[in-house]
């Protein structure tokens, strides 16, 4: 089950954390995979331990909010892309007050803007073939709203929004578009995002506190939900929130 053999992927922001941890996991399972980053070295690190491990990877730089880096991958890829996952993103902590106009561009520049052009760019070779999967990462901040995080949630939301519209407008193209929206994962973004409040240790231990499980989930956790949206056992599901959020969102 859940064989990607044959198939070719793309992960954006897989130069460390949960994109790394995602295309190690497609690549595992028998995809050829294109990791992505603007973090060179990070990236030239992923596709290393693919490939040690048996895989099949190659790294190409690119930002997603640039449309030149976007158009040389694709003239690179070549081949028409079977999975896309749409993982690069940032973020800010702050309410509105503590956000400035600055920071609301940056976060809609990547999160939503940079989604939009690098999903509108590999598309239309997928509906040409008629099959396909984008799974965007989104998260929990995409379902419920989270405190001092204005931004994030406002950008996430929108991630959300945009992957059900690709689903409705497509649903019968046999491409398929779903969400991954997890609960805080122990990544080196979240740890950048820890030193940032004035006490990491107690941040550390609310955003632990917040999970059901009582810890952040790992990667490797939000990866094999990837895996499964990508395969061909996830023929039906398309439209879809997966949440890995250890019942966070359960009483919301």
């Amino acid at each position: 089950m859940f064989s990607l053999k044959n198939k070719l992927a793309l992960v954006t922001g897989a130069g460390s954390g949960i994109g790394a941890s995602i295309a190690e996991t497609l690549a595992k399972a028998g995809a050829e995979v294109v990791a992505t980053d603007r973090d060179e070295k990070g990236g030239a690190a992923t596709v290393t331990r693919i490939n040690e491990a048996g895989g099949k990877a190659r790294f190409l730089r690119l930002d997603i909010t640039n449309e030149a880096e976007i158009a040389a991958v694709a003239a690179a890829v070549k081949a028409p892309l079977d999975i896309l996952v749409n993982n690069a993103g940032v973020g800010c902590v702050g309410t509105i007050l503590q956000t400035s106009p600055a920071d609301l561009d940056r976060l809609i520049n990547v999160n939503i803007r940079g989604t939009y052009l690098v999903t509108r760019t590999f598309l239309p070779a997928m509906l040409e073939r008629g099959r396909g999967s984008v799974v965007n990462l989104g998260s929990i901040a995409g379902v419920v709203a989270l405190r001092d995080r204005f931004a994030y949630t406002t950008v996430k939301f929108a991630v959300v929004g945009m992957t059900k519209a690709l689903a409705l407008d497509h649903s019968k193209t046999g491409v398929r578009f779903n969400a991954i929206c997890p609960c805080r994962v122990e990544t080196p973004w979240v740890a950048q995002r820890l030193a940032e409040y004035p006490d990491p240790v107690a941040a550390r231990r609310d955003m632990e506190g917040t999970q059901l499980a009582g810890r952040m989930a790992q990667p490797q956790e939000v990866a094999a939900a990837a895996l499964y949206l990508a395969s061909d056992e996830a023929v039906m599901v398309t439209g879809s929130t997966l949440m890995i959020d250890s019942g966070w969102s359960a009483g919301k």
